[in-house]
């Protein structure tokens, strides 16, 4: 894989996520690991099927990466990637880093962008041990995270291949930005201007407001 300027890419992080919707969160996050460490190219990454969420209710796969498109058009270091959304079964983490190993060569530098959360469940993930070798992990938290709990999880050998990084405080989520679509609320400057239009004209979420209000 290389640059739009042809040259090659040496150090490249992945942001996955079921992107429902994207957020100004998401976004920070990558641009502060860009910046931190001198990243060419941060690839979000929507799941198309994700393992950790057996049978919960996501959006279309097309609706999200568009979403994803629309968000980060505007920064040249940025771009969506379909490769988990392209290939069939659930998108496990391994095969990924697998993939982007093949296409990037041996000399390119792999980080994978977690929550700090979510990285305490990284020993409940398909073949946990070999995704740990596969790349180097950044995982995000906000100031005053206990990252002893952390160490606690994951062991010493597992915090060798995980770098904390602290990152501003930024109380935005995609489950929230959900609900306030189905109460009606506003998410302008939650997420970006051409994301909550697309979210307007699609109607999204509206579908999951139906529901829970039979319920």
């Amino acid at each position: 894989m290389t640059n739009r300027g042809g040259d090659i890419l040496k150090r490249v992080a992945v942001l996955g996520g079921t992107f429902d919707p994207i957020h100004h969160g998401h976004l920070a996050a990558a641009e502060l690991v860009a910046d931190r460490y001198e990243l060419d190219r941060v690839l979000f990454m929507p799941n198309r099927v994700p393992p950790h969420k057996p049978g919960h209710e996501i959006s279309p796969a097309e609706d999200r990466y568009l979403m994803a498109v629309l968000a980060t058009n505007s920064n040249p270091r940025f771009v969506v990637s379909r490769l988990e959304l392209d290939r069939e079964g659930p998108s496990y983490t391994l095969d990924t880093l697998r993939s982007l190993r093949a296409q990037l060569g041996p000399d390119c530098v792999i980080y994978f962008i977690l929550g700090a959360d979510a990285v305490l469940e990284i020993a409940t993930w398909h073949e946990a041990q070999a995704v740990l070798r596969e790349g180097r992990f950044i995982a995000v938290h906000r100031p005053g995270y206990d990252l002893e709990r952390l160490s606690s999880v994951i062991g010493p050998a597992g915090m060798a291949h995980i770098e904390p990084l602290a990152l501003p405080e930024l109380d935005i989520s995609s489950t929230d930005l959900r609900e306030r679509v189905m109460t009606g609320q506003s998410i302008r400057y939650l997420t970006p201007e051409p994301v909550a239009d697309y979210v307007r004209r699609r109607g999204l979420y509206q579908a999951h407001a139906m529901i829970i209000s039979r319920s």
